[in-house]
């Protein structure tokens, strides 16, 4: 079964004994990361990765069971693959861009979400959040192997945190009794939970839906069902309000049925009762095994502020939303994208520690982008008058025949990049006739280029990308360094860099962020301009 696969790589980082627990005084660390989950890991990785100590200290010892969060999106794999694991989870990974609506027995529409070409990465992949952690845990032993001064503490509890002004005490509670160790800068990544966000007595605001919803995955090898995303609203088997079917690796699928309110949630965890269900939906002769089953009510909430002092909230633990959208893993992974690299700089003294309050600044914006569309989809979903059941229902029938409805329908808006639009680290966008989706603050677009592709060439670090414009191999401002990627709109024979970079521009010089976010963007090389940007892109001005 699915979970004796699991269980393989449980214990993947078990209690040992480290030097701190021995020392004479706290030892101080710059970075430690509270939490070993996906955000966790992957937060070590990228600090690691930049040459950065980075603590984790984790209250478990590996990885936990169930697959939880199982869809994750291209902007999250393409974040996974600038620090190394990206590969590994596609190859694993179900790849599917259509999805399909239904109302009862009738199909309402279907769509594609990647319906361009010349992307590394689908638009979205199922892969069981286990997987997804046990391949950063991979390439975190790998850049360890080559010298990333990454630590990871199993059976490692924290049970206080002080935030003393310049650095954070922090007490720790393992199997041989309680140590305390110093952090610069501690980054929570402990979950919806947040024991951390409770110690320094901070909570979420926002709004916690009255519905319930029930998950089963699922093995079956026999099944007529494609891979796609399929979502039913009323559907014709009565196993819930609405129903979503999705296929995962070794022949699982996850189901969600829509339950309702009140209901005994004991007597709704009974495999007789959760079979019952799945039988009316697949039919009394398919044969399957329960691999993994739950309850689950959902919030829209977020901290108010993201960072406190010392202290940064990262992932679920700074914000949580309903799972309509694939927005809570996802919005996690682009948390870890944007920090990173400001948390480097800052550690190695090369950006004020002010930069840190952008990331306040940028990820309470996708946090509020990511509650709005989910909230909107779960009033959608589980409407909660007569006259908006009413509204849904008329709408789905539209639907089915007139396409202005299906815009209407939301059975949740999919993930997509978050763009920083008018924040404080954006330049000046000053590329006449450039294309919007590529305006400053926006995530760069992957473009085939020979072999590779673009979004691997730019890496993580600052790049000037010129397209068919001169500019120097490297420029230096104030210890930041920023490399020229030089391309032709000629190295795209399928004209996607010229469609996705330069519009109706004949020439482009794009500065871009090491999270692959455009800071500025100019038809042609301005030295002086360029600087005041980078500048601005770390704080600086």
């Amino acid at each position: 079964m699915l979970q004796d696969r699991y269980s393989l790589a449980f214990r993947l980082y078990p209690y040992a004994r480290s030097d701190d627990q021995d020392a004479a005084k706290p030892v101080r660390h710059p970075v430690v990361v509270g939490g070993g989950g996906p955000i966790g890991l992957a937060m070590a990785l990228d600090l690691g990765r930049q040459g950065i100590p980075v603590v984790v200290l984790d209250d478990h010892e590996g990885i936990g069971m169930g697959s939880r969060a199982i869809c994750f999106s291209k902007r999250a794999l393409e974040i996974a693959d600038r620090l190394g694991c990206g590969d590994a989870m596609l190859e694993k990974g179900v790849v599917w861009n259509v999805g399909k609506v239904f109302h009862d027995d009738r199909q309402v529409f279907e769509f594609n979400l990647l319906p361009e070409k010349g992307h590394k990465y689908p638009a979205f992949i199922n892969l069981q959040q286990p997987y997804f952690e046990r391949f950063i845990f991979e390439q975190i032993e790998a850049e360890r192997a080559r010298g990333a001064p990454i630590e990871i503490r199993g059976k490692n509890r924290i049970d206080a945190v002080e935030d003393k002004g310049d650095h954070v005490e922090i007490s720790v509670m393992t199997p041989d009794g309680p140590y305390s160790l110093q952090a610069d800068w501690l980054v929570a990544c402990d979950g919806a939970g947040s024991p951390l966000r409770g110690m320094l007595g901070l909570d979420f605001e926002g709004r916690v839906f009255q519905d319930s919803f029930l998950i089963a995955d699922i093995k079956m090898k026999s099944t007529s069902f494609p891979t796609e995303r399929w979502f039913w609203f009323e559907p014709w088997f009565k196993s819930g309000a609405s129903t979503l079917l999705h296929k995962q690796p070794d022949d699982v699928w996850r189901v969600d049925f829509q339950i309702g309110w009140d209901i005994d949630r004991k007597e709704e965890m009974r495999e007789e009762n959760i079979r019952k269900r799945l039988d009316a939906m697949l039919g009394a002769d398919v044969e399957y095994d329960i691999v993994w089953s739950s309850i689950y009510t959902f919030q829209c909430r977020r901290m108010r502020k993201f960072n406190h002092g010392r202290v940064i909230f990262a992932g679920d633990s700074a914000h949580q939303v309903s799972p309509f959208g694939a927005r809570g893993a996802n919005s996690g992974m682009q948390d870890v994208d944007n920090l990173g690299w400001k948390l480097g700089l800052v550690v190695n003294g090369k950006a004020p520690e002010t930069l840190i309050e952008s990331y306040n600044e940028e990820r309470v914006h996708g946090a509020d982008e990511n509650i709005l569309n989910s909230t909107r989809a779960t009033d959608f979903i589980t409407p909660k008058s007569r006259t908006s059941h009413i509204f849904r229902n008329a709408v789905l029938d539209l639907a089915a025949d007139l396409p202005f409805a299906r815009s209407l329908v939301n059975s949740g808006r999919l993930s997509v990049p978050c763009t920083y639009d008018g924040l404080s680290l954006n330049g000046p966008d000053q590329l006449a006739g450039g294309p919007a989706r590529t305006r400053t603050g926006s995530a760069c677009p992957d473009v085939p280029l020979g072999d590779t592709y673009l979004l691997n060439r730019l890496g993580g670090e600052f790049i000037i990308m010129t397209i068919d414009a001169d500019a120097p191999d490297s420029i230096e401002e104030d210890g930041i360094t920023a490399r020229r990627l030089a391309l032709s709109a000629s190295d795209d024979p399928s004209g996607a860099l010229a469609e996705r970079y330069l519009g109706s521009a004949r020439a482009a010089v794009y500065l871009i962020r090491p999270d692959q976010h455009v800071a500025a963007r100019w038809d042609s090389f301005n030295e002086a301009a360029l600087r005041k940007a980078l500048r601005e892109a770390c704080g600086k001005d």
